[in-house]
């Protein structure tokens, strides 16, 4: 049930990251740092879909442990954002809230499944 929980929510995040990529290439015309986000930030829920289909509990944990990579990833490129103005501070905000969110939730998954590991 915990992991359809964080999947919804990297699902919603992966919209908004999508979102964001479409702003920052229209508007802000930055082609670069904005394509790093895309991948970093969409590959979260990306890397959740594979765990759920899993072989193994080894498995399981290294797909979601790379979801948590790729979310530390993706907190990287929105400070990088924020800091060369491509983001307003409400912007920045209310985005890194997502990620951390989403961060700690991965964070507290991967500590429980290599605990539970033998």
């Amino acid at each position: 049930m915990r992991n359809r929980v964080v999947f919804d929510k990297s699902k919603r995040f992966s919209i908004r990251m999508v979102n964001l990529y479409k702003y920052l290439v229209d508007e802000k015309r930055e082609f670069v740092l904005s394509k790093q986000m895309l991948r970093s930030g969409t590959s979260i829920g990306a890397n959740l879909a594979e765990a759920g289909c899993a072989m193994s509990r080894a498995d399981f944990l290294a797909k979601n442990y790379i979801a948590f990579k790729e979310c530390a990833e993706t907190l990287y490129w929105l400070d990088l954002l924020k800091d060369t103005s491509y983001l307003t501070a409400a912007e920045y905000d209310s985005l890194v809230a997502d990620c951390r969110e989403l961060f700690k939730m991965l964070s507290s998954i991967t500590k429980t499944i290599r605990e539970e590991l033998p």
